[in-house]
């Protein structure tokens, strides 16, 4: 399993919550109306523009937030793959951003025409549960694990752009030299 290769503990049940969302979010949006075309000769330009508007709008919204579910555990992996602080750094904005879109995701499928209540609360609850789990894993990053950020973003504490320092790298007490 993926998670028994992460450094972090905190990843564990962090990645395993991931998972859970990726399927919730998979199920609703399998739920989620198919966009219709209307009938051009029934209805008038105006009418037409704003169904096409609706039907191109509510595809677009369920595309995202598809592509967002996939995106957080991938870029969990990705953060405990790399094991530096900037490169972890970087993946948790990544994820926060993703995770935060899946909400605000779910008011877009409401404009579009898509409202289930019952769904939408228990993602709402769930990426809740998510955002707990990834404050704990944030703080377990390890700080002296890092490579200068020259673009100033994801340096730990003290640490500036241009400043020519790499941290820690070396091996850790518990790794062995078998790669595998």
């Amino acid at each position: 399993m993926m998670e028994e290769r992460f450094k972090l503990k905190e990843a564990r049940p962090l990645w395993q919550k991931a998972m859970e969302i990726r399927e919730l979010v998979a199920n609703i949006l399998a739920a989620a109306p198919e966009p219709q075309e209307e009938e051009q000769e029934a209805t008038s330009g105006r009418s037409r523009d704003k169904a096409e508007f609706m039907r191109e709008g509510l595809k677009q919204q369920i595309d995202d937030m598809h592509m967002n579910a996939l995106m957080i555990p991938a870029k969990i992996a990705g953060a405990e793959g790399g094991d530096i602080y900037d490169l972890r750094m970087e993946n948790a904005a990544l994820i926060r951003k993703a995770a935060r879109e899946l909400v605000v995701g779910l008011r877009g499928l409401e404009m579009f025409g898509f409202d289930e209540p019952r769904y939408f609360d228990l993602l709402r609850e769930e990426m809740e549960e998510f955002r707990k789990l990834f404050v704990a894993w944030v703080a377990a990053f390890d700080k002296k694990r890092f490579i200068t950020d020259d673009w100033g973003l994801f340096n730990p504490p003290g640490i500036n752009p241009g400043d020519d320092i790499i941290g820690d790298l070396g091996h850790d007490e518990d790794e062995t030299d078998d790669p595998f």
